[in-house]
């Protein structure tokens, strides 16, 4: 039977344990929320372990087909309007196995130590959303502040603890604010116990860049690897992460008169973008190719490109630690250096917030060094810091 319109269904979910717990997928109106069950599969070693499951698994539909009984007669939800009693573990391991694939290693793997450091700071399996109080979130925010240190969940021996980064501490936190944001959205809570309590600040990391003098010394310096040469400069000419200049293809590029646009939906905000490009960038990809042919496509994978791209701009004779996504930042302050327009900047960045552009306002920020550059002369002309030789003549 094919219950694609069926508002409830069963759904299970493996758990670390080894068990399979049971719960209920609810859509209505538009709002999904989930009931657990608090039954769960055992896996089956013996004949007893499957009618066990056998059972269990009709008890769960009994209660599948109680909960459609009671929204066809439209009393469902009256005798509670929300499922505090939701177990709070499996809401949270579940919203994580729904993003696995869906976003980057690296952030995956945040939201599964947050779930590490979340067993270390309450422990209990039965921990429900009744529980999650704004003291229990605060008291989570000053555990990660004061007590969590990295690798916690690593069972190979160290020299010392090491305290969390700041940058880890506000992924962390704001792992368990999605999670709980969400939980409030589909109504498995009255109130939303995050109100009145802040974040963490991220710490603002070091934007590195090239000067317009040095993107042209790299352009008249050989790489290992003349594709990522081409890519690394078009990312300076436009503004592309790594990720969207390996994605374009060429039925994204439109040529209009004398400009080339690039009509393409960015891979990290998933915003369509319409940009036009300088004609060096365009000279950058080639010759054109099929409608679904990639101009950037000889690519290696970030280390090996970072590795080539470090070797070209030392060969250059340029000591700055620089990576692919540097191309990016050098676009942004050469724009704010030529004097374009910060709200300019930020549409040709596709930010979604302009903050994100003041960032780069910040460190090239002209009206500083203006301020600078008119601060009196205080030292002798003399070269040395000594007395002026010509004033003790006269």
């Amino acid at each position: 039977m094919n219950d694609s319109k069926e508002p409830i269904k069963l759904r299970q979910r493996k758990m670390p344990s080894g068990n399979t717990t049971l719960y209920l997928d609810i859509y209505i109106n538009g709002v999904r929320s989930y009931e657990y069950l608090k039954l769960y599969l055992v896996p089956e070693r013996t004949r007893a372990d499957k009618e066990k499951n056998k059972e269990t698994l009709r008890l769960a539909d009994a209660i599948r087909a109680k909960r459609v009984v009671e929204l066809r007669n439209g009393v469902y939800g009256f005798k509670s309007a929300y499922a505090t009693e939701t177990n709070f573990y499996d809401y949270y391991r579940a919203m994580v196995e729904r993003r696995r694939g869906e976003e980057k290693g690296g952030n995956w793997g945040n939201w599964r130590s947050c779930y590490h450091h979340l067993k270390i700071y309450d422990g209990r399996e039965s921990l429900t959303f009744a529980d999650i109080t704004p003291e229990w979130v605060q008291g989570f925010k000053d555990y990660l502040e004061h007590d969590a240190v990295a690798w916690h969940h690593d069972i190979r021996k160290r020299l010392k603890d090491k305290p969390l980064a700041r940058n880890s501490k506000v992924s962390y936190f704001n792992k368990l604010r999605a999670c709980i944001n969400q939980a409030f959205e589909e109504r498995i809570i009255p109130y939303n116990p995050l109100r009145g309590i802040e974040g963490f600040k991220a710490e603002e990391g070091t934007r590195m860049y090239l000067t317009i003098d040095e993107v042209k010394r790299l352009a008249q310096v050989d790489c290992e690897y003349p594709q990522i040469k081409a890519a690394f400069l078009f990312s300076c000419l436009t503004g592309l992460r790594r990720s969207d200049v390996l994605r374009i293809t060429w039925g994204d590029v439109y040529e209009q008169g004398e400009f080339t646009r690039l009509i393409f939906k960015q891979k990290k905000t998933k915003g369509q973008e319409y940009l036009d490009i300088t004609q060096e960038a365009r000279v950058l990809m080639g010759e054109r190719g099929n409608p679904t042919d990639h101009p950037f496509s000889n690519i290696h994978s970030p280390t090996c490109t970072n590795k080539a791209i470090q070797e070209w701009v030392l060969r250059a004779g340029i000591d700055k630690k620089i990576t692919f996504h540097c191309a990016r930042h050098t676009f942004a302050t050469m724009m704010l250096d030529i004097g374009t327009d910060l709200y300019v900047v930020s549409k040709l960045l596709g930010h979604r917030e302009i903050g994100t552009t003041q960032i780069y306002a910040r460190v090239m920020d002209k009206n500083k060094q203006a301020a600078v550059a008119a601060i009196p002369s205080i030292l002798p002309t003399t070269v040395g810091g000594g007395e002026d030789k010509d004033k003790d003549k006269g």
